[in-house]
C-alpha cells in the first residue's frame, strides 16, 4: 500500500472526526495523562489493517501499539488483538478512526475468505472490482488480498476493459479491439465484456486477451467456454454470490469477479476496552 495515500486517508478521517478538537477528552483529561487499553474482537473473522491501525496513532503521537495478531489471521470472539499504551488524549481521540478502518478492512477480508473457501479444489481465482468505497479503494483492495482473493484493475489506467458502452461507442467488438490495440501499449492486455454467444464469437475472432462472460446463464457460460477453447483467459461476472460461486467455478472458468466483497461486506465487530489510567 502507498504510504502517502494511507496517510492522506488517515489525516482526512481524523479531521472529519474532529480528533484535533476533542472537547470531551479535553474537558476531562490533562495533556500529560497516560493510559493503556485493549483491542478486542467481538466476533470471529479475518484481521486486516493492522499497520494502518498503528499508523493512526503514529500520526497522533505518543502511543505505543502492540498487536498480538497479523493480517490474515483468523480471530475469535473475546480475543485480545492488541494493547495500546501512552497518551490518553491520543488514544481516546483516535479510537473511532482507527477502529473504523480496522473493522472495515477486516470485514472485507472476512467476506472475501468465505468466497475463496468456496473455490477450494477448482482452478478458478476470485477477483474484486472497482466497486469500492470512494477514496478507500487502496484499503479495500489490500483487504481482498489478505482474505485470499486477487485484485482486478486498480483503476482505469491499469488495463483495457471494453464494456458494453465502450463497444457501442466504438461501433462493435472488432472495431473496439482494433482501436485499443492501435492506441494502447502492447504490454497492456485487452479484455472484452460479452453478454451473448454472438459477442463471444466476435471477441474470439478479434483475439481479445481476456473474455468476460457477463450475467450469463450457466448453460450459456459452458457453451461460451467451448467456443473460446483456451484461446483467451476467461472471467465470469454478474450474479455471483456465496450460493452460486462454486457452480460457476466448476465450469472451468479462469476467474470470477464480484463487487459484492467490497460493497456489501459487514464490518467485523472490534472494540477498545479495559482502559486503565497509568498516569494522570
Amino acid at each position: 500500500m502507498n504510504s502517502l495515500i494511507i496517510d492522506e486517508i488517515i489525516m482526512n478521517a481524523l479531521k472529519e472526526d474532529g480528533a484535533y478538537d476533542d472537547i470531551t477528552t479535553n474537558s476531562i483529561m490533562s495533556s500529560s495523562s497516560k493510559s493503556s487499553v485493549d483491542v478486542i474482537a467481538k466476533e470471529e473473522g479475518i484481521i486486516a489493517g493492522v499497520e494502518v491501525f498503528k499508523r493512526v496513532f503514529e500520526i497522533l503521537g505518543d502511543v505505543t501499539v502492540q498487536f498480538f495478531v497479523n493480517d490474515g489471521e483468523r480471530v475469535n470472539y473475546g480475543q485480545v488483538l492488541a494493547k495500546l499504551s501512552g497518551s490518553t488524549y491520543s488514544i481516546l481521540s483516535g479510537e473511532r478512526t482507527a477502529l473504523n478502518i480496522l473493522q472495515r478492512m477486516s470485514g472485507v477480508a472476512t467476506l472475501t475468505n468465505e468466497f475463496v473457501k468456496k473455490l477450494e479444489g477448482t482452478k478458478t481465482v476470485l477477483l474484486d472490482t472497482r466497486k469500492t468505497t470512494p477514496n478507500l479503494r487502496v484499503l479495500e483492495k489490500y483487504a481482498v488480498k489478505v482474505g485470499g482473493g486477487q485484485n482486478h484493475r486498480y483503476n482505469l489506467s491499469d488495463g483495457v476493459l471494453l464494456k458494453d458502452n465502450h463497444i457501442a461507442a466504438a461501433g462493435g467488438i472488432k472495431s473496439a479491439v482494433e482501436l485499443a490495440r492501435k492506441n494502447v501499449s502492447f504490454v497492456k492486455k485487452i479484455e472484452v465484456e460479452t453478454e451473448t454467444i454472438q459477442q463471444v464469437r466476435e471477441a474470439v475472432e478479434a483475439k481479445a486477451d481476456i473474455i468476460m462472460l457477463d450475467n450469463m446463464k450457466l448453460e450459456t457460460i459452458k457453451e461460451a467456454l467451448e467456443i473460446i477453447n483456451g484461446n483467451a483467459h476467461t472471467e465470469v461476472s454478474g450474479n455471483v454470490n456465496l450460493d452460486t460461486i462454486r457452480t460457476l467455478a466448476e465450469t472451468g472458468v479462469d476467474y470470477i469477479s464480484t463487487g459484492y466483497i467490497t460493497h456489501s461486506y459487514k464490518v467485523l465487530d472490534i472494540s477498545m476496552k479495559n482502559l486503565v489510567t497509568i498516569e494522570k
